[in-house]
């Protein structure tokens, strides 16, 4: 019998109505959205069901109700079906919501950390200031040179670099918003089939987030972290833990670096997984995985 992984989605995955028909069925995803809000003090449900969308996409709010949908799902399943994880991984903000699953993190200190780092995301660069794009067509390597070259010809504090290593020919480079657009702009040229500016309010998973780890540190060191009951494979070297020691470190260095989400799903055969689920809104997780790994095979549950 072949091992299972449960990947949980991070930021971009958001839609207002998600967990609506968790909720409205399952008296464990209401628990969830309840304990939620008390811990928050914040009207997390009207956010998810009802939007609207600009206020769903704020960071600050984005982050705990995906962390909520995720977390209610996951929960629902373990109620409901015989699925459970062998193995699990989250994609930036899904790390989080991994890591409640895997036992390491009380639900309750999660929501309060991803609040604090939501915030703390927004505060590290003002609006309107960075700029992310998806470059889709091309080798991880091109796209670095590519970063490089508008990085070094720019000059005078622009700075573009690598955000997500997705897989599949998708590379997310994030940056000052002048440095991120010019790179789309001359992208083409550089071997790259399409490029398209995404609708996030800050440069993720650049340098310029370094006052954000910074933040996160200080909220981290008063949160404590338990031996996980499953092993996860972390963003930001995609390497497998199975204690708690390196969890607060692996979580602060994610937010200046690069996610390493293809080196993460092809350490996936290595470990026995055959069967992958995407536990939270939307399919962009298993879509990325059948691109990089046709070894697994992609389930759908029906809740």
């Amino acid at each position: 019998m072949g091992k299972t992984v449960f990947l949980f989605p991070g930021q971009g995955s958001q839609g207002v109505g998600m967990g609506k028909n968790l909720y409205e069925k399952y008296q464990v995803a209401r628990d969830v959205f309840k304990e939620a809000e008390d811990v928050l003090k914040i009207p997390l449900q009207k956010i998810c069901f009802e939007g609207p969308s600009e206020e769903l996409t704020l960071t600050q709010n984005t982050q705990p109700a995906l962390l909520t949908v995720s977390t209610a799902m996951a929960r629902v399943l373990e109620s409901e079906t015989e699925i459970r994880a062998d193995l699990v991984c989250g994609h930036s903000l899904g790390e989080y919501s991994a890591l409640v699953q895997a036992g390491a993190l009380f639900f309750s200190d999660a929501l309060m950390a991803v609040r604090a780092r939501g915030e703390a995301m927004q505060e590290a660069v003002p609006v309107g200031k960075g700029a992310m794009a998806a470059l889709i067509g091309g080798e991880a390597d091109q796209v670095e040179a590519l970063c490089q070259r508008v990085t070094q010809e720019m000059g005078s504090g622009e700075l573009v670099v690598p955000a997500n290593f997705n897989g599949g020919g998708q590379v997310v480079v994030s940056g000052t918003q002048k440095a991120v657009e010019k790179t789309v702009e001359i992208s083409k040229s550089h071997g790259i089939r399409r490029a398209v500016l995404l609708e996030v309010s800050a440069p993720f998973h650049s340098p310029l987030m370094q006052p954000a780890a910074d933040r996160m540190k200080e909220v981290l060191e008063k949160i404590k972290f338990h031996t996980p009951k499953i092993p996860y494979i972390a963003n930001v070297d995609a390497k497998i833990y199975k204690d708690e020691t390196q969890m607060k470190t692996c979580l602060i260095r994610q937010i200046p670096n690069p996610v390493q989400w293809e080196k993460s799903m092809q350490l996936l055969d290595t470990e026995g997984i055959t069967h992958a689920y995407e536990v939270g809104p939307g399919k962009v997780l298993t879509g990325l995985l059948r691109r990089i790994n046709k070894n697994i095979q992609v389930e759908d549950f029906s809740l």
